[in-house]
């Protein structure tokens, strides 16, 4: 099934949200449901107002998406359906120690201690995402929630949220680097041609139903409309026309409610750099890899590939100006989050080249293959931050004012272990990166011994003019306070 331009896409198919990020919608509530009445609740979904990815948001002013857990599958009589999700989906992110254990949620991040999605009593089976223009919250959720609503469903939870600007809680600018969707299914996976870094991702990273960027379809329901007429409506399988397809135009949404210690980040970093400014903008800045603005801590490139100069100032830039880390730190934030590495280990100008490092030979620095290629393990980004804004000098002072901050971490991804999962465990937590040992990530990061006793709280900055700069002991400063995996599905 070609696609020759986006516009051919099946955009009235697919939850806006996967195209729009509502960022124009500023104020947001995420409830979480549970299936009291399945007749009243699928009487209230056929008319339910949700939004497709016609109508962008600088056009609506309001949107409603919606996303189901396993459970909520079940609860709607759609048991044999969830058998052909994926494993994660099923068992759930809290369903399993060994899950809990590399996604980094044990000690003070164990779901024992979450304030929902930790067992069945809170697992919700539905997540309720509304989007309005401000002041127009309160009326779109009594609006939406008329009808049948009371009837079919209970709301477990509010989930809090808060517009404080594009930032985070820290106050650094959010929302920066994000892959690009290619709709027009134009970009090649052949690795010969992806030996660099590329912002575009294959439309099957985030959708279920389409080629993925190893040219594969993931894994999904697929129903056989002989044995179930229901299935009728339902869209034919790009890969095998003869069955419908249940999951296509469908997307994984992984939901973690991530609680922010401003205050402790800031006094912190305030203390490490001696109370001077500027230094404490810049360890902070190296923490994350970004300065309070959003541009990046690496230096200009000078790089051109087909004659396009690959620098942008705020997320058209790689590292291959900065191997070492000297300029942003191989353990920031945003380094461990997206590598930007290419399919070879830079740098690669011709056949000759591509074939030495294909066979891995011409290796300048040891580490240059230790990190995966990042297309592979791209997250689509949608979440919202909560709690009252706090700016650094207002949190450095031993009074600041103590408040529920965080974020509301949204991703869309089709396949939950190859790209939430694996960024989470390989990157996030591991105490291994890049060359780097015993160090986790310096605002995720937990902050446990190894085994073998071996200390992870500290973050290291190379110095080309000196010793290794080392800023420890670093207290943890994110905490997970639940979260849950859900399917998003198509119209």
């Amino acid at each position: 099934m070609a696609m020759k331009n986006s516009g051919d896409f099946e955009f009235d198919d697919l939850q806006g949200l996967v195209r729009f990020g509502y960022g124009k919608l500023t104020e947001t509530r995420f409830l979480l449901l549970n299936i009291m009445d399945v007749t009243a609740a699928k009487q209230w979904l056929e008319t339910a107002p949700i939004s497709n990815a016609i109508e962008s948001e600088g056009r609506v002013a309001t949107a409603l998406q919606i996303a189901l857990t396993a459970q909520g599958l079940c609860a709607m009589g759609l048991d044999a359906v969830i058998k052909d999700f994926s494993d994660e989906f099923i068992f759930g992110m809290s369903g399993d120690e060994s899950r809990s254990r590399r996604l980094g949620d044990i000690e003070a991040n164990a779901p024992g201690y979450w304030d929902w999605g930790a067992n069945p009593k809170d697992m919700p089976h539905i997540l309720l995402l509304l989007y309005a223009k401000p002041g127009a919250i309160g009326v779109w959720q009594k609006k939406v929630t008329g009808n049948n609503f009371s009837k079919a469903f209970k709301i477990l939870k509010t989930l809090p949220t808060l517009d404080i600007g594009q930032i985070e809680p820290f106050g650094f600018a959010d929302g920066i680097s994000q892959p690009s969707i290619d709709w027009e299914r134009k970009q090649s996976t052949d690795t010969h041609d992806r030996v660099y870094y590329s912002n575009l991702t294959a439309v099957g990273e985030v959708l279920l139903g389409y080629p993925n960027e190893y040219q594969q379809y993931t894994v999904r329901p697929l129903i056989d409309p002989n044995k179930d007429k229901l299935a009728e409506i339902l869209p034919n399988a790009e890969d095998n026309p003869k069955l419908k397809d249940f999951g296509r135009n469908g997307s994984y949404l992984v939901l973690r409610q991530l609680g922010q210690d401003v205050p402790g980040f800031w006094q912190f970093v305030d203390k490490a750099a001696g109370s001077v400014p500027k230094k404490r903008e810049q360890l902070a800045a190296a923490m994350v890899g970004r300065n309070l603005d959003g541009s990046p801590l690496v230096p200009e490139s000078t790089e051109v590939i087909l004659g396009i100069p690959v620098d942008d100032r705020i997320n058209k830039f790689n590292y291959n100006q900065d191997p070492h880390g000297h300029k942003c730190p191989v353990g920031a934030h945003i380094r461990r989050a997206n590598p930007r590495t290419g399919d070879l280990p830079p740098p690669v100008n011709g056949f000759l080249s591509w074939l030495l490092k294909s066979l891995g030979f011409g290796l300048t620095y040891p580490e240059e293959d230790l990190v995966a290629s990042t297309r592979f393990h791209r997250l689509l980004r949608r979440g919202r931050s909560y709690g009252p804004k706090l700016s650094p000098e207002e949190a450095i002072k031993p009074d600041a004012p103590k408040a529920e901050r965080g974020l509301q971490f949204i991703c869309l991804v089709a396949n939950i272990q190859r790209q939430f999962e694996f960024v989470q465990n390989a990157w996030m937590m591991n105490s291994k990166f890049a060359g780097l040992q015993d160090e986790r990530d310096p605002l995720l990061g937990r902050r446990e011994e190894l085994l073998g006793g071996q200390a992870t709280d500290h973050f290291h900055r190379p110095n080309p003019a000196g010793p290794m700069q080392k800023t420890c002991p670093l207290p943890q400063f994110i905490t997970v306070r639940g979260g849950a995996y859900f399917f998003m599905p198509g119209l």
